[in-house]
């Protein structure tokens, strides 16, 4: 069996969903798994062993700049020529499985072959009845235009009551047994879209803190009580596991696996990206997170000073459910959501979930 399978990798989150699906595929020795990652430069991409010979393209991405989704700047990077050969030149023949994890070549090109396409990812949750922002309607378009695919698999922090899938939380962001021991006053802060000198000046105005701060193309070096690092993977999933506190923008992945260790999280959504937005909404009709609009010392200061029990998940082994049901298939994606969701041990929502700007009156079902 041979299976094709894209990776948007403009943001680490689908990265990491992309090396647990690897891990869990590789279980069955009789399936090849060809790998193609987009959206950042080649030599960008990092901890990629697991993948094997795989293959890149520019595909498209999204340009920021101090929080903000950029819609010029993204226009003006966009190569629409080599995008579309890329579609043209990508051949599908031969592959019994195409899977695109938002990936827009993979996903186009399954369209112009005539051929279904699985789309694997959390924006393929964001349908109706799930948390969405109505301020983004050219999000909206751009959400669904950007990687169409035949056949959905959303994953998401609950179901809504839609047939959507937990988070893939992959096995080295897993609490081992009892949860690891946080180290006192120490948060960890992953904003790749913010001035990272500008978060730095934040989180250094705040005494008696340690700060672990993770970024593509940070120096590893002590500013005062923050240190930086580069992103790695190793490194991260440690300070994750040492910190009480995160500080982070909406993105899916990363505010799974902080649910995952029970950690108390502060998110702010990327401005103008709708994704974030509506992951903010859930966040906040789950009770999951504090949302902030924007950032200061006093804000963060507040959040840190929170000592309430957070949430805690703890998801099934979604990789391997996802990798049974594309090699071996039978099973109706409805049941497998069942199925999953009645393996969740979930927190409940806590009453009283802040609040912010974008706040909608938004009703979870059970």
């Amino acid at each position: 069996m041979r299976i094709f399978y894209g990776v948007q990798g403009t943001g680490n989150g689908h990265l990491t969903r992309a090396r647990a699906m690897a891990r869990a595929l590789t279980r069955y020795p009789q399936v090849q798994v060809d790998w193609m990652f987009t959206g950042r430069e080649r030599g960008d991409f990092f901890d990629m062993e697991c993948f094997g010979a795989w293959q890149w393209r520019r595909g498209l991405s999204f340009a920021t700049r101090a929080g903000r989704v950029r819609p010029l700047a993204t226009l003006r990077q966009l190569s629409p020529g080599e995008f579309l050969r890329d579609v043209r030149e990508l051949d599908l023949e031969g592959y019994d499985r195409v899977v695109s994890d938002f990936e827009p070549v993979t996903a186009w090109a399954a369209r112009g072959q005539r051929r279904d396409c699985i789309g694997l990812g959390h924006q393929y949750a964001l349908v109706p009845g799930v948390p969405r922002s109505r301020r983004h309607l050219v999000g909206s378009v751009v959400l669904r235009a950007c990687a169409p695919v035949g056949t959905r698999i959303g994953l998401h922090w609950h179901h809504f009551g839609r047939p959507l899938l937990p988070p893939i939380v992959d096995d080295d962001a897993r609490p081992a047994g009892v949860p690891a021991r946080t180290s006192a006053r120490e948060a960890l802060v992953y904003l790749p879209f913010e001035d990272p000198e500008r978060v730095i000046a934040l989180l250094r105005a705040i005494p008696g803190w340690r700060f672990s701060m993770f970024g593509p193309g940070l120096p590893g070096e002590q500013r005062g009580n923050v240190t930086t690092h580069p992103v790695g993977r190793a490194t991260f999933v440690a300070a994750l596991e040492r910190a009480s506190h995160i500080v982070c923008n909406c993105g899916f992945e990363l505010i799974s696996e902080a649910l995952c260790h029970g950690k108390r999280i502060l998110a702010k959504p990327l401005a103008g990206q709708m994704e974030q937005v509506s992951n903010a909404l859930a966040l906040q009709a789950l009770g999951y997170a504090r949302i902030a609009q924007r950032l200061d010392p006093h804000l963060i200061g507040d959040f840190l000073a929170l000592e309430t029990t957070p949430p805690r998940s703890e998801w099934p082994d979604v990789a391997a459910a996802i990798a049974a049901w594309l090699v071996e298939g039978g099973e109706p994606l409805e049941a497998v959501s069942e199925r999953l969701w009645r393996e969740c041990a979930i927190a409940r929502p806590r009453a009283g979930s802040d609040a912010s700007d974008d706040s909608e009156a938004l009703r979870v079902p059970a």
